[in-house]
């Protein structure tokens, strides 16, 4: 019960925290080109784009902060057992991002809140890029982290002291779990920014508003979320290889692929019994699972029952099955919405091109601006899958998770604090829809005014 109660809690707080990341990450590094496309052609298109989508930019930081520090309580309140083993590992990423990185993004975006009129136009210009660069840091320090979890490298564990210790910090930061997570990442942070960008500048168009600042912010998304979306399968791919190679069970769970297989089909859909085990009716792309996991369409996938074997052999009796419906359905969900978002993209690219001789339909728009949800989802189910396709590990392997929670903490007090963050995090997500909703619909800020032509000598600008 006690272990149920914290795994809910921590899924409940990591999953809204992350409807915050991506955005923040793929967003601040949009918002940063377009300054940049202001501070080169002084077009007060950019400018008025930079200030309209830095508004929303804003807010959504500010969610992301005060949810994320929640979230990190969860360690020494449901998982004290887990923190004390993980600890000297955790401490070190952990750290640089909250001294480093979090430092960087916050001090440089308080400067570019405050700084408009008061810096030079290239100095402000740096702090946007810096507070981006910033967010990217952070980004990869918490997956290296996390994906030591995945893939443990870089440590030994000392069974006397009950815990790992650090060897190798750099294996830890290049482990090749990081580097491809974190790809992967970056590409999924920019289809979600490019579709928030589509279905806001969407929404405006088809009521033929602003339309001098929301034609280039739609061309923008556009060409964002396709080459970011091709970004997504490339390093998808990539990804999927080295899971079959580090964590063969979850790539197995997947595809609910009970036996060894050479080739290995894809099943786009299927009906079968509840736990998985037994399918009714499905539809199949042949040797495409082959592909993704050995990048052959005719190589060998090992089965869930021959793995289930293996892992009994190396790590005692048990059972190492994760939920098999789940990871099923969340490996495909991810996929799906993923494409989708990107066939938006290319439709829009289409139905926008220079040579075009029509209006743009206003069914593309409501498309578009339904669109909005694809990329949140498509992250959201993602985490589900990376991180319930690793049960019953908490560190692949190493520890269980069901050794991970604090011995000392009932399950009415996991309880208490599940219920009093879910109710906390709904307040949070009515102001933030308040908030973007109202800003979003405010539309970008009004022409900046010429400056009058003056034969009187103008005053000295002083910067500080």
């Amino acid at each position: 019960m006690n272990l149920d109660l914290a795994r809910w809690q921590f899924a409940i707080t990591t999953v809204y925290h992350f409807l915050f990341v991506p955005l923040t990450i793929g967003l601040s590094l949009l918002v940063a080109g377009m300054q940049t496309a202001w501070v080169r052609t002084s077009d007060d298109r950019y400018l008025r784009m930079t200030k309209f989508w830095g508004k929303l930019l804003l807010i959504n930081f500010a969610l992301g902060v005060v949810t994320g520090i929640v979230q990190e309580f969860q360690f020494g309140m449901n998982w004290s057992t887990y923190s004390r083993f993980v600890g000297d590992i955790f401490g070190a990423p952990l750290a640089i991002e909250g001294l480093l990185a979090f430092f960087l993004e916050s001090t440089f975006l308080g400067l570019w809140i405050f700084g408009w009129d008061r810096l030079p136009k290239k100095l402000h210009l740096a702090c946007i890029w810096m507070a981006s660069i910033g967010t990217v840091l952070s980004a990869y320090f918490i997956l290296a982290a996390n994906s030591w979890m995945q893939h443990p490298v870089g440590s030994i564990v000392n069974t006397a002291r009950g815990r790992a210790e650090l060897t190798d910090f750099g294996a830890v930061l290049t482990n090749s779990t990081a580097v491809g997570a974190f790809a992967h990442t970056i590409t999924a942070c920019f289809v979600t920014a490019g579709m928030f960008v589509l279905a806001i500048s969407a929404w405006h168009l088809a009521r033929g508003q602003h339309t001098e600042v929301f034609r280039p912010s739609l061309r923008i998304a556009l060409v964002t979320v396709l080459i970011a979306s091709i970004g997504v399968v490339i390093t998808g791919d990539l990804q999927a290889r080295l899971m079959t190679q580090q964590q063969p069970m979850k790539m197995a769970a997947a595809e609910a692929l009970y036996d060894t297989t050479a080739p290995a089909s894809f099943s786009l859909f299927t009906i079968g019994s509840l736990d998985g085990s037994k399918e009714v009716w499905s539809v199949r792309v042949p040797g495409v699972l082959s592909f993704m996991a050995t990048g052959s369409f005719d190589g060998k996938v090992e089965g869930i029952t021959q793995i289930q074997q293996q892992e009994a052999a190396t790590f005692g009796p048990g059972d190492y099955m994760p939920v098999i419906p789940m990871t099923y359905w969340t490996f495909r969900l991810m996929i799906g919405f993923g494409m989708l978002a990107g066939l938006i993209s290319l439709i829009g690219l289409w139905l926008t091109r220079k040579r075009a001789t029509r209006a743009v339909p206003r069914w593309f728009y409501r498309a578009a601006f339904a669109g909005l949800f694809l990329p949140f989802a498509a992250n959201s189910v993602g985490w589900i899958f990376t991180e319930v396709g690793r049960q019953p590990w908490a560190v692949y392997g190493t520890l269980r998770t069901a050794d991970g929670v604090s011995p000392s903490v009932s399950a009415g007090m996991v309880l208490t604090s599940l219920i009093v963050f879910t109710l906390l995090y709904g307040v949070l997500a009515a102001v933030d829809g308040v908030l973007m909703t109202r800003y979003a619909k405010a539309g970008p800020p009004p022409p900046t005014p010429a400056e009058p032509i003056t034969d009187e000598p103008r005053p000295l600008a002083v910067a500080y």
